[in-house]
């Protein structure tokens, strides 16, 4: 799923979780916009979103599989900075996040076309980098077993303290 259909999902269950009031009277006043906190949204995401609604074949949204980006897609898309209404280092940060990550590294096998903004194929994935990738999949579920192993065994911690403490009471 998407971030645009994620949201849309989010504002659909907000209205069906509020009740129907047939009275307006009733219903609670809303805070004007001055008096809502701003809603810190992750700065990556705020990045991918123009990408995906410019170019939505070289950024497609989720279920849809990524595909391998053109080496120098930087430099094609700094071109379109106005359009995109991105800064330079937000651009280089949703670009350098959408390139990591188990769905992009999938995405790079042996001989699979590379595309360009338009999704245009622009050269392919070479053998090399193919195996690069699958050695971050690999690196990233050893970091994933290793951080559940350390939560696992922090929330162990606590009741053998526990445990402890009593048979020496």
């Amino acid at each position: 799923m998407g971030f645009e259909q994620l949201a849309e999902l989010r504002d659909r269950l907000r209205a069906e979780k509020e009740p129907q009031k047939s009275d307006s009277a009733k219903q609670p006043k809303r805070k004007s916009s001055s008096q809502v906190k701003p809603r810190i949204q992750d700065p990556a995401v705020e990045a991918i979103w123009p990408l995906q609604k410019h170019f939505p074949l070289a950024f497609p949204v989720n279920p849809a599989p990524k595909v391998p980006l053109k080496e120098g897609i930087l430099k094609d898309a700094e071109q379109h900075l106005g359009l995109l209404g991105l800064t330079s280092e937000q651009l280089k940060l949703g670009i350098s996040t959408w390139c990591r990550g188990t769905r992009y590294w999938a995405s790079m096998v042996e001989n699979a076309p590379r595309l360009d903004l338009s999704g245009q194929p622009a050269g392919i994935v070479t053998a090399t980098q193919a195996m690069h990738a699958k050695q971050q999949v690999s690196r990233q579920r050893g970091q994933d077993r290793r951080h559940r192993a350390k939560l696992k065994e922090g929330a162990q911690a606590p009741a053998a303290v526990a445990t402890v403490e009593r048979d020496t009471n």
